[in-house]
């Protein structure tokens, strides 16, 4: 929970201006009974309140000094103000107005343009109403020095408000105001505290915005601007409080910001565009609040941070920041830290364990060690998801889960509110109350929630985060909404014990918050997304806007595929929206009911006992016929071979096949049966007795593969288990041959689809060609960050990703797979690979990590994008191959002449430009600044904004150039001369003669 909010003291300064202006003029009009306030004042006072439509107000006394004009705020009504203050102080006892504030009066006029007629007017404050309309040009020539109109439903363009230049304070946030800020806003001087929060405001910042030299409150969140982020920030030295949140603007931060030493408050999320490193903060050391959410920052946690000994607040939520946790033990006000789907590593450190729950730690969607986990967890320390390799058991260590002791078809749940049935559905209650940083688990663990933020500008409590209906419910099952669960930033609903298979997901939600009234309750907007799996299924979903009203429901069903036993739900708040409506704090997401039901129908649990009766008779024959065949096998092959000893040394999740099995499969390996050739021997179709359709790897006597690879593959492969993973049913070792059985692929291989003969080739459409590259992205992300082994796969390529029954990728061949050990920086190891799709640190040096599958994936994602072999592409001599041709058309910043003709227009531009971006990155020549797989994934599904980078095409010419060199060398003076290196700084000139000398001698 975080700390009660800090008034800023510019913030300060303006109440008290405020109330002491307010108190001298009730003064004034004490001493000066007999002041009057002119006729024309009067008048324009009775035209003012008809434009805003008050009709309250009392002509038949003087307004200067009858009590009934003045109503000012008060702690009992925060939200009302109705007050007319005058100044009796000049000659002759004429009174002047010189504020008007009308806050939380629901008028539902417009703005009025009489104002102009009270010359002496210095304050107004409309904020809270049902205003309509846009801003009159009277009001240019108005002298006001402090304006309000928040909370309004105002529209129209702004352009008057740049000629009011005795403006110091000017607050139009939560309305619908739109166009561009005007140039001439750069003549408000004066100007301390500029809010244009929640609005539709467009384009890019006018450089005329340096003037603002005096400006201490900036605050433009939630619009929609353009353009990268502006680097004004030399001119604003005197800013306390900065907010760009979902603003429209790309990144990256403008290191510039440094300079911004007076800062209190500092709040920048959601950027689109490219990301940078941690920008440079070290001069705030006054900071209390510091929230750089969602801004695609990459690297370390800067070890500065624990030295703003004012830090109060932190959130680093929903970057890519990795490495070690920094010690912020010495921060002893810190107490709220947001740090959130992340990829920081390492052990959790113990001053996090230590800290009592007055602090609020978020950890939650880390890689931390999982031996680091506290055996217990205090109630404000969120770990969901924290730890790396727990991706089937999404709870670790202190939070336990127990073996799921059946599987689950079906869960329904009341979010928020009680248990309740509807029909024959039987709703479970969900009263847990929620917290900054909470994970709570229900039903022994078989579903819960993980809820991480709080609601900044306010004091939050758990009741803040279950929202009450504020009205009498009229919908069908209103039992389901009275009440819901809200979020200020991330909300996870999980469930484990799911059997695997589809399921229908229904999301029950209804605005009971908002108000569709003639008050300001209904000029509020609540924006959020939706992710199910992982995936982006509602961007921007407005629950009043999708229902057609508020108290009203709206369902939205999807399918999902449980694979692993679990099913998440995640919701998640953007920055878009109003936060003020109908007070400040209201945002974020709301959702009312869950429903989730398979697909297909349990099995009867009486068919089901006697399955595990005949299945249990099956075993045990098939035990004793298997120690019978491994007594006869071991008698036959005696010790001519070692891979019976090296492969009973394995804890293999497959079965061992019979040579006679497999020739009956494969009809004695009929040619007619050959699928292919790889490079380890031939592969085969058959089909198993049963019916089962089998691919056969046969290793020939040529292979090289020896006994220790192939004991590796099997090892390796048999407790792999992922959808883009190609399956290994079992393997054969008799009769001198050496057999892998892997499932069938019926749409053979990516490479066939792509590159293959038009006769009886799959067409690939674009979604097809989408869903094929994320899905090769997760399967190496499953290889590199969530497989139990870190494996490196070493030829990724479009002839190893396969393709099934419902073209859907699955990466296969791990017979070069090294198993990448984490106490090890690299593997040195002999390189092999294919040309084309090798990373340059492997090919020319041998250096193998991680990052070279993922430069293997850039080119099979250029290759999925153009349907062209990176290799065998040249459009003209001008270029080397597929790759060297994207990086010059993304020079020339034409995209999209890479993707493939023959889809014409049918696919999507947007998702085309992430797809050839995100492969570039891929393929940057230094492997540090190539991103993870979780990474690429992230990128590939639109939940991070991936970041433009771009090369000299040239590299890759040089890169294969040398390549081939070193290969010549190898041919005429043996593997790893010397000599070879010493070329890698030499010109063209000494390329081609060197080649021209090697080419003579071989």
């Amino acid at each position: 929970m975080a700390s009660p909010p800090c008034f800023p003291k510019t913030t300060l300064s303006f109440v008290v201006f405020l109330v002491l202006l307010m108190s001298m003029g009730a003064n004034r009009l004490v001493k000066a009974q007999a002041g009057r306030l002119p006729d024309d004042e009067v008048e324009a006072l009775r035209e003012i309140a008809t434009q805003l439509g008050k009709k309250d107000w009392n002509f038949s006394v003087n307004p200067c000094n009858d009590s009934s004009w003045r109503t000012p705020y008060s702690n009992e009504r925060p939200l009302y103000n109705n007050t007319v203050n005058c100044n009796c102080s000049y000659p002759d006892g004429v009174c002047h107005v010189v504020h008007i504030f009308l806050k939380g009066q629901d008028l539902a006029g417009t703005l009025p343009p009489s104002l102009v007629k009270l010359p002496y007017l210095k304050a107004i404050d409309f904020n809270r109403n049902y205003l309509s309309g846009t801003i009159p040009r009277e009001w240019a020539s108005t002298k006001l020095e402090n304006l309000s109109i928040s909370a309004n439903n105002l529209s129209g363009r702004i352009d008057y408000l740049g000629k009011i230049t005795t403006l110091k304070s000017l607050t139009i946030e939560s309305n619908l105001f739109s166009g561009p800020v005007p140039t001439e806003l750069g003549n408000l001087v004066d100007l301390e505290k500029l809010i244009l929060n929640a609005n539709n405001l467009t384009g890019e910042l006018p450089a005329t915005l340096t003037n603002l030299t005096k400006l201490q409150e900036l605050r433009i969140s939630s619009n929609k601007f353009s353009g990268r982020m502006p680097d004004f920030f030399r001119s604003w030295k005197q800013l306390q409080e900065l907010e760009i949140q979902a603003s429209g603007f790309e990144g990256p931060i403008p290191t510039s910001i440094s300079v911004l030493s007076n800062l209190t408050e500092l709040r920048i999320s959601d950027l689109l565009g490219e990301g940078s490193s941690f920008p440079p903060l070290q001069n705030m050391r006054s900071l209390v609040k510091l929230m750089l959410r969602s801004c695609n920052i990459s690297g370390p946690i800067p070890a500065y941070i624990s030295e703003l000994a004012q830090l109060k607040i932190l959130d680093l939520s929903f970057n890519r920041l990795e490495g070690k946790f920094p010690d912020f033990g010495v921060l002893t006000s810190l107490d709220t830290i947001y740090l959130t789907g992340n990829l920081l590593s390492g052990p959790i450190p113990e001053w996090i364990k230590s800290r009592d729950s007055r602090y609020q730690i978020d950890l939650s969607y880390n890689n931390f060690s999982a031996s680091s986990a506290p055996s217990t967890c205090p109630d404000t320390l969120n770990l969901f998801r924290s730890f790396f390799g727990s991706d089937n058991s999404i709870l670790t260590e202190c939070l336990k889960n127990n073996p799921c002791s059946k599987d689950q078809y079906s869960l329904h749940i009341n979010c928020g509110g009680n248990a309740t049935t509807i029909g024959d559905i039987k709703y479970e209650a969900d009263l847990e109350p929620g917290g900054a940083a909470k994970f709570v688990g229900r039903k022994q663990d078989t579903w819960g929630f993980s809820s991480t933020g709080d609601f900044w500008d306010v004091w939050s409590t758990s009741k803040d985060y279950v929202a009450e209906n504020v009205s009498r419910l009229r919908m069908n099952d209103s039992q389901l909404y009275m009440n819901a669960r809200l979020s200020p930033l991330s909300l996870t609903y999980y469930t484990r014990c799911l059997a695997n298979g589809n399921y229908t997901v229904k999301l029950h939600f209804a605005e009971i918050i908002l108000r569709d009234n003639r008050s300001f309750y209904s000029v509020g907007r609540r924006m959020f997304d939706v992710y199910i799996q992982n995936e982006l299924v509602l961007k921007d979903f407005d629950i009043e806007n999708e229902a057609q009203g508020v108290d009203k429901v709206v369902i939205r069903n999807f399918t999902a595929v449980v694979k692993y036993k679990t099913l998440e739900i995640r919701f998640y708040w953007a920055g878009k929206g109003t936060k003020d409506i109908p007070k400040r704090g209201t945002y974020g997401s709301l959702i009312s009911a869950i429903t989730i039901d398979s697909d297909f129908n349990p099995p009867d649990d009486r068919k089901k006992k006697i399955l595990i009766g005949v299945g249990t008779a099956v075993l045990v024959s098939s035990l004793v016929f298997m120690i019978l065949g491994i007594l006869r096998w071991k008698g036959c092959l005696g010790g001519k071979t070692s891979r019976e000893q090296e492969l009973k040394g394995l804890d293999l999740q497959t079965g061992f096949f019979t040579f006679r099995q497999i020739k009956i499969a494969t009809n004695d390996f009929d040619a007619a049966n050959k699928l292919g050739e790889g490079g380890f021997g031939a592969v085969y179709k058959g089909t198993l007795l049963d019916g089962t359709i089998i691919a056969v790897k046969q290793l020939s006597s040529k292979s090289k593969q020896g006994n220790r690879e192939f004991v590796n593959e099997i090892g390796m492969i048999s407790g792999l288990q992922h959808p883009n993973l190609v399956r290994l049913y079992g393997c054969c070792i008799e009769r001198n041959q050496l057999l892998l059985v892997y499932e069938y692929m019926e749409n053979n291989s990516l490479s066939h689809a792509l590159f293959g003969p038009e006769e009886g080739k799959v067409k690939l459409d674009w979604p097809t060609r989408h869903k094929i590259c994320v899905g090769i992205a997760r399967g190496l992300t499953f290889l590199h960050e969530e497989s139990p082994l870190k494996i490196v796969h070493r030829d990724i390529k479009t002839s190893n990703v396969l393709l099934d029954r419902d073209l859907n990728p699955k990466i296969s061949d791990f017979g070069l797979a090294k198993l990448d050990e984490e106490e090890n920086t690299h593997i040195s190891t002999r390189v092999a690979g294919t040309i084309g799709y090798m990373a340059p640190e492997y090919a020319l040096w041998g250096y193998l990590t991680y990052k070279a599958d993922v430069y293997s994936f850039g080119i099979v994602a250029l290759e999925i994008v153009a349907g062209k072999n990176n290799t065998k592409f040249r459009p003209s001599e001008d270029f080397v191959c597929l790759l060297d041709w994207a990086l010059v058309l993304q020079q020339k910043g034409n995209l999209m002449e890479l993707v493939d003709p023959k889809l014409g227009s049918n696919f999507s531009k947007e998702e085309a430009v992430r797809i050839i971006k995100v492969a570039l990155l891929c393929t940057n020549p230094s492997p540090t600044l190539r991103p993870t797989m979780s990474a690429v994934v992230s990128m590939l599904e639109g939940r991070t904004v991936v970041r433009e980078l771009i090369m000299d095409p040239s590299i890759y010419g040089d890169e294969l150039r040398f390549k081939a060199l070193k290969d010549l060398f190898d041919q005429v003076l043996g593997p790893a001369s010397s000599d070879t290196h010493n070329l890698v700084h030499s010109s063209d000139s000494t390329w081609i003669g060197s080649s021209s000398t090697l080419a003579s001698q071989s």
